[in-house]
């Protein structure tokens, strides 16, 4: 979900996933996969960014905790042989 804000300043919140397209037309409208469209005061280029940022965010556990999984086993691994 990003925030973003509609032309009369009003704040919505939207699905990223639900995104179709953004169009600049000079106003940047966002159409969704559902049909509807929507005015926003945010540029193209800071919605991609919003989006970005927000799988940054739902991927970033995973892959630290991913991480710390693959060290924890490989350091104890490597321990072990260590000690034959």
């Amino acid at each position: 979900m990003i925030p973003l804000t509609r032309l009369n300043h009003v704040r919505l919140v939207i699905n990223s996933d639900l995104i179709e397209h953004i169009e600049v037309t000079p106003d940047t409208v966002v159409a969704l996969t559902t049909g509807q469209k929507f005015l926003v005061l945010e540029s193209a280029e800071e919605i991609v960014e919003k989006i970005v940022r927000f799988r940054r965010r739902l991927l970033g556990g995973t892959v630290a905790e991913a991480r710390g999984a693959m060290s924890g086993s490989l350091g104890s691994g490597a321990h072990d042989s260590d000690d034959e």
